[in-house]
């Protein structure tokens, strides 16, 4: 397995600014464009940990808390939670900034699965991700729960097959 590496290592920031050309007709940033920065951000992130060629595997959850009007300038900061065998987790938080108010506020969160792959597109092994920082060491242990979800999902798992799964599906209610 290659050497383990720090959280911070592979830290990502991109910003960019919201042009006509990635509005809707509210004049908001469209979605779809706003995923498919989120993507590029958390690949650029997997890239740096694993330095390897990296396929999106899943996007398991993408919140859109707030519209991001025309003109602004995002930053999106991409960061690993986890790395498990060739598969590493990513979180993505997005920020809207409106330079001239001077107002900067967090719009969208986003968790994304990507796989490590050689030249031939088969998965390869990544290294541990060591988190350092309360809220890294919060998101490492969270990153197992949500991979047991995910799947769970795809049906590639059972819950009773884990702890964390078998205690939220199977514990008996708690009667009061």
């Amino acid at each position: 397995m290659p050497k383990a590496k720090y959280v911070k290592d592979s830290h990502t920031i991109m910003t960019e600014m919201v042009l006509p050309n990635d509005t809707n007709t509210l004049s908001n940033l469209m979605g779809g464009n706003l995923m498919r920065l989120v993507d590029i951000a958390g690949a650029i992130c997997a890239q740096k940990h694993s330095n390897r060629i990296v396929v999106t595997a899943s996007v398991d959850h993408v919140s859109f808390v707030n519209p991001i009007p025309l003109g602004n300038v995002i930053t999106l900061e991409a960061k690993i939670t986890r790395a498990f065998n060739t598969s590493m987790e990513v979180v993505v938080d997005v920020y809207s900034e409106n330079i001239p108010a001077g107002t900067k506020k967090k719009t969208n969160q986003a968790f994304l699965t990507f796989v490590a792959v050689d030249q031939s597109g088969r998965p390869i092994e990544v290294s541990e991700a060591i988190p350092e920082t309360e809220e890294e060491k919060l998101q490492f242990e969270r990153a197992l729960h949500r991979r047991q979800l995910r799947l769970l999902m795809a049906g590639r798992l059972n819950p009773e097959d884990t702890e964390s799964l078998k205690q939220t599906f199977f514990n008996s209610p708690t009667t009061i």
